[in-house]
């Protein structure tokens, strides 16, 4: 009956721990705090030296769960990882997460060796166990402040933090093998090992990717249990490979590239279950290894220790990053962005603990230290990541605004997908006076009553839609209907903005509509107001040929301020919604010119009709 109650208090006890990191995560945030650095502190009050005064020496269990924890990271990491967004990053990143990782292990090995007065295969372990950075971190601290990266800073980091693990651990595993065999493993041996990380790693990957994909589309499964497949099929893939001494990170890095690039059956679920227990991983890893640690004997080594962060910091990883991102010609700013975000998280701990398990000597040294300059980097740089980005400039000044999007599974159905979204005032749908012509809509819901497209007309502020739409284009519908702050002064490539006060004359002069000669002195307001009898609603739109008109403004059914959008086939909202200042201050302008063109063209016109007549009657007279 004792072990019982026992049992039940370990799990009372976990289920606190990871209870009390989660409330932590809004304190966290609150404050700008590294998420990761509050699990580990929590880990480390309930630790020995702390108020909860656990005594936990677990190597062999830390293992496993971290294994298991960065496993499914990693898989999740690759699943979110799209080709089209990183086509531009992949050389440099790759650089920086293999060339890079052996640079910043070389030269923080060699600060390591002289303040450890360690022998130089055991310096540069220490230097591999800190190599790798963890951008979870970074981007959980943006996101958080609300920013945003540019597009090739922010994919690069994606890539290096999710490739240079891979890279790291191979660097710990080949030398804690070179030291444990005390000098006896050959070159060849060394080869060997190289080619079977790498090779049977991307083998194993890759084949294990096109493996689940299969699996997902051709076996039908009970609702809710597809994540849990992908989830096991992840964990197996890193367990095989690393049985057969192939990469085993690496390998469920590249099967989760090849499942998320690839259309497979209940993709939102499995994303949305994927996110969720990533969550978990991070914090069941940081509070396990906050228990690990002893602080007491962390102070130990605080001197050497804290020597060998702020050279890592400071210049191990500027210089690997001026070394790889140079050829490619990145800005100084950009560089040193990069180079202060190498923030070292969990992998370093992990990787500490290997040589732990395989008892080498020094192995504490190695773990007191990686854990150090773990804490040193997260009170350091992750306290500064916001700041870092506004003051080199690679945070977005008018990031682009997140949409409330719901995914639904069709059972059966690859070639497209069934989202929904709140319709906005201020959303590019509004502006385009209708979808794309790869989207369709399939019901839509006004003031709670559930409404097929037929009989809801056209998209309404406060309606909630249901569309379907290819997969591969969901991201581009989700920018048409994401808020857009400065929505009234937004126009671009085919969209204008003018007064009611415009004639359909002037109009089809200007853009080649077909108008009756006996409304061609109507104007457009009166033309939205005759169409619409009962008051004009923001929204409401009128198609003239090769144009549509959609009411923006309206006070009390009258439509003062009126969009022209040109239509095109392959119209979307990427030519809708201007990004940069430049294109924002040019969509400006032609905004401010489009009225002043359309009068210009009717004066024009009507200038051309009075000297055609004043001609002709010439003629007659002649």
């Amino acid at each position: 009956m004792t072990s019982i109650v026992v049992l039940n208090s370990l799990l009372l006890f976990g289920a606190g721990l990871v209870v009390v990191g989660i409330a932590s995560s809004l304190v966290a945030s609150r404050f700008g705090a590294p998420l990761l650095l509050v699990f580990l502190a929590i880990g480390m009050l309930a630790g020995e030296n702390g108020i909860g005064g656990i005594h936990f020496s677990d190597y062999r269990a830390t293992y496993l769960v971290g294994s298991l924890s960065l496993a499914i990271i990693l898989f999740d990491g690759g699943l979110r990882t799209r080709f089209a967004g990183i086509r531009g990053a992949v050389a440099p990143a790759a650089l920086l997460a293999t060339a890079g990782v052996v640079i910043t292990a070389g030269l923080t090995g060699f600060v390591a060796m002289l303040v450890l007065d360690l022998r130089p295969i055991e310096a540069l372990l220490v230097g591999s166990v800190v190599a790798s950075t963890d951008a979870a971190a970074v981007f959980f601290l943006l996101r958080a402040g609300g920013l945003q990266l540019k597009r090739r800073v922010n994919a690069t980091l994606e890539v290096e933090s999710a490739t240079n693990d891979p890279a790291a651990v191979f660097l710990v595993v080949l030398l804690v093998q070179l030291i444990g065999a005390d000098g006896t493993s050959s070159v060849a041996d060394l080869v060997d090992l190289l080619l079977r990380q790498g090779i049977v790693g991307a083998a194993a990957g890759i084949a294990g990717g096109f493996a689940i994909t299969f699996v997902l589309n051709r076996v039908t499964f009970p609702s809710g249990l597809h994540p849990l497949l992908v989830v096991a099929s992840a964990v197996a893939i890193y367990a095989m490979t690393s049985l057969a001494s192939g990469s085993g990170f690496l390998a469920v890095y590249l099967a989760g590239i090849i499942v998320g690039n690839r259309p497979v059956r209940a993709f939102a679920s499995i994303l949305s279950f994927h996110n969720a227990a990533t969550w978990l991983c991070q914090i069941v890893m940081f509070l396990m290894l906050g228990l690990l640690v002893t602080p007491a004997d962390l102070l130990g080594h605080a001197v050497p220790a804290l020597a060998i962060a702020l050279f890592l910091i400071f210049i191990g990883r500027p210089v690997a990053v001026w070394l790889c991102l140079t050829p490619f010609r990145f800005p100084v700013r950009e560089k040193l962005f990069i180079s202060w975000v190498g923030l070292r998280g969990a992998v370093s701990i992990f990787l500490a603990a290997i040589p732990m398990l395989s008892q080498l000597p020094q192995a504490e040294v190695y773990f007191n230290v990686a854990f150090f300059v773990v804490l040193v980097s997260l009170l350091l740089q992750g306290w500064t990541v916001t700041r870092a980005a506004q003051s080199t400039g690679v945070a977005l000044a008018d990031p682009a605004p997140e949409v409330s999007r719901v995914e639904i599974d069709l059972p059966g159905q690859l070639d497209y997908e069934m989202v929904g979204y709140p319709v906005l005032a201020d959303s590019p749908v509004m502006d385009r006076g209708g979808l794309p012509p790869w989207a369709r809509a399939v019901l839509i819901v006004r003031r709670n009553a559930v409404l097929t497209p037929e009989e809801a007309g056209v998209l309404r502020v406060g309606d909630y839609g249901y569309f379907l739409a290819p997969p591969q284009r969901v991201n581009r519908l989700d920018r048409l209907f994401a808020p857009f702050e400065g929505h009234q002064g937004r126009a671009s490539a085919g969209v204008f903005s003018f007064g009611p006060e415009i004639r359909l004359g002037e109009l089809a002069q200007t853009y080649g509509i077909a108008v009756d000669e006996d409304i061609s002195d109507q104007t457009v307001g009166s033309l939205f107001s005759d169409t619409f009898e009962e008051g004009v609603r923001e929204g409401d739109r009128i198609a003239l040929g090769p144009v549509t008109l959609v009411a923006r403004g309206v006070d009390d059914g009258v439509a003062h301020t009126i969009s022209l959008i040109l239509d095109s086939e392959d119209a979307d909202v990427a030519a809708v919604v201007p990004t940069t200042r430049v294109e924002r201050l040019m969509a400006g302008t032609l905004a401010r010119l489009a009225p002043l063109q359309v009068r210009l063209t009717g004066i024009a016109g009507r200038l051309a009709h009075r000297l055609r007549a004043a001609l002709s009657k010439r003629d007659e007279r002649l």
